[in-house]
């Protein structure tokens, strides 16, 4: 299986390119000229495509051939990034591959998540930081998310909780909706995002679904799976 992995130079791209070279995948990188040397550790074991995630011909030349194509959407800047990155994965994967795009919980599918406090707060904070200095758009990777269910492609969009380092605890579990009890707990380790991420890609009942996921060894996950 080949697969592409867009933002492969980040903490949680490079987790992804370890896990799926671990399960044996042919693995290509798009990332930014500048990061490239990020990637140094896997230059011989994958093929690497410099260049910015929204650029369409970067993006058409790295998922030519891919059965897979993973893609970190970050909201970098004004210049329409996570859309434009993820509207040229849509229009350039092959017909039938499956498309795994990375978010964080404050996406919403259904407007039925119900959000803590904490969380509202800290998107008011962004978005009041963002209007002030505009390093990133909170509403483009929203309009990105939008673009992506309305899709007639094989998508998954993962929303990830707040994130941790440290050693793997295993695959995350999930559930619908932000407010559901088993992701009270709102953590996930970072290397644990990635696992998820690659194992959808064979996880067909993952299509169409934007999964919010939370640590398995986390406390709600522990006490969901004991009730």
């Amino acid at each position: 299986m080949k697969i592409c992995i867009i933002g492969a130079s980040g903490k949680l791209g490079a987790y992804m390119v370890q896990h799926a070279l671990d399960q044996g995948y042919e693995v290509v990188g798009v990332c930014r000229e500048k990061s490239v040397n990020k990637l140094d550790l896997y230059k011989n074991r994958i093929t690497i495509i410099p260049g910015a995630t929204n650029d369409r011909e970067v993006i058409k030349k790295a998922v030519a051939g891919c059965d897979g194509v993973l893609t970190v959407l970050v909201p970098w800047g004004n210049q329409h990034y996570s859309s434009g990155t993820a509207q040229a994965v849509l229009d350039y994967a092959p017909q039938g591959a499956r498309l795994i795009f990375s978010c964080g919980w404050h996406i919403t599918r259904d407007g039925k998540d119900v959000y803590p406090p904490s969380i509202k707060r800290e998107d008011k904070l962004i978005r009041w930081l963002t209007r002030i200095i505009p390093f990133a758009d909170i509403d483009d990777q929203v309009e990105a998310c939008q673009r992506i269910f309305a899709s007639k492609t094989k998508w998954t969009v993962v929303r990830g909780s707040d994130l941790e380092e440290g050693e793997s605890q295993g695959l995350p579990v999930w559930s619908r909706h932000v407010g559901d009890p088993i992701l009270a707990s709102n953590k996930t380790r970072r290397v644990d995002f990635a696992l998820f991420m690659v194992d959808a890609l064979k996880n067909d009942s993952l299509i169409h679904e934007a999964p919010a996921i939370v640590g398995c060894c986390s406390a709600s996950a522990l006490s969901h799976s004991a009730v």
